[in-house]
């Protein structure tokens, strides 16, 4: 199943939107709203993590620069595992993640802000085959081996009218930590406990016959390239690659396709922790994608720089804005759901809590 011209445009939008923006002003028309009214102090902030979350980051970025023209904010996608691990190592300000520190977390306290929410696709590339349903235990079989051709009786059962060829199957996975490895392992874990037996984490040891790529956007592209092959490819990049992608059966045995509106449905009735960290894999509701995977941004609590202090909490806001051409609205047009209100109010109270000194 294929996404519309305008999302693919919208995210093409976000990863131009740091050059676009510092080549023209924005005019009366376009100038973003902003929660932000005091103008900060000319300053730097440096960032990485999460490939999952670069999309709604580089255009949330790209639109508070013309709030605030003094702060620069880089933001380098290089995997959640390498984040967390920068982010620990106080090599960057702050760090984007998919998943929250199983080890290896910061001494110092720290707060996770969540952002956005988005489905993670399983996209594949089969000549003449589209809208393919998968369950749980078929996707289990076909990433750990099990099932090796695109005409295998267990995928044919679920799409009984599909002209399925007998193609060999090329498994895509990434070759870096990754938090949406680590979405998308605790999906089979959670949904096909019987079938999948390589575990969760940010790595597992897939089989010898898969192909590894780095970065989301490395597994698209590989699956693009490649007959036969399947991978696990969050939405945005799906949608900006033209891939194909299937609907997944979800905890009511619905099947789904991934959509903004389906995160959001499997978002909606998350039970959100102390430390605003949450699960949305394997929600229930017949209106939920399965494979729905939270994001966060890191922050220290206590900062040591004013300058960059205020400028990572105005960053903050505007990302939990809802006006115009502010985060929470910028998040749609670039393929990610928005926040429930309720953790809504959560992140933007926590912001508050940041201490930045004098």
């Amino acid at each position: 199943m294929r996404r519309s011209l305008t999302r693919a445009c919208g995210f093409a939008f976000a990863a131009l939107a740091l050059a676009v923006f510092a080549a023209a002003p924005a005019t009366a028309a376009t100038k973003p709203a902003t929660t932000t009214t005091v103008k900060l102090s000319s300053t730097s902030l440096a960032g990485d993590g999460s490939t999952f979350q670069k999309g709604f980051n580089d255009v949330a970025i790209g639109y508070f620069k013309q709030t605030q023209k003094g702060v620069s904010i880089s933001y380098q996608a290089v995997g959640s595992g390498q984040g967390r691990t920068d982010f620990a190592n106080k090599v960057v300000d702050f760090a984007g993640t998919d998943a929250p520190y199983s080890s290896g977390a910061p001494a110092d306290p720290f707060y996770y802000f969540p952002t956005v929410v988005a489905p993670i696709t399983v996209s594949y590339n089969v000549s003449g085959v589209s809208g393919l349903k998968l369950s749980a235990e078929t996707i289990a079989k076909i990433f750990e081996g099990q099932i090796r051709t695109w005409n295998d009786a267990a995928i044919k059962d679920e799409n009984p009218t599909a002209k399925l060829p007998s193609t060999g199957i090329t498994v895509v996975h990434r070759s870096d930590g990754s938090g949406t490895t680590q979405n998308f392992t605790n999906f089979l874990v959670k949904a096909a406990p019987n079938t999948w037996t390589l575990g969760t984490g940010s790595t597992v040891q897939w089989p010898a016959s898969t192909q590894g790529a780095n970065g989301n956007s490395g597994v698209a592209q590989l699956v693009k390239s490649t007959d036969g092959g399947i991978g696990y490819v969050d939405f945005s990049d799906a949608v900006a690659g033209d891939l194909t992608y299937a609907s997944v059966k979800n905890a009511s045995g619905k099947y789904v396709s991934p959509s903004t509106k389906s995160a959001s449905a499997a978002a909606a009735g998350i039970t959100v922790n102390p430390d605003l960290t949450y699960d949305p894999i394997n929600a229930t509701g017949a209106a939920a994608y399965p494979i729905t995977a939270p994001t966060w941004l890191m922050a220290y609590v206590t900062q040591t720089d004013a300058k960059k202090g205020a400028a990572l909490k105005a960053f903050l806001n505007f990302v939990y804005g809802t006006g115009a051409n502010q985060g929470q609205k910028l998040a749609p047009t670039v393929d990610y759901a928005p926040l429930p209100k309720s953790l809504l109010a959560k992140a933007k109270a926590q912001v508050g809590k940041i201490v930045v000194p004098a």
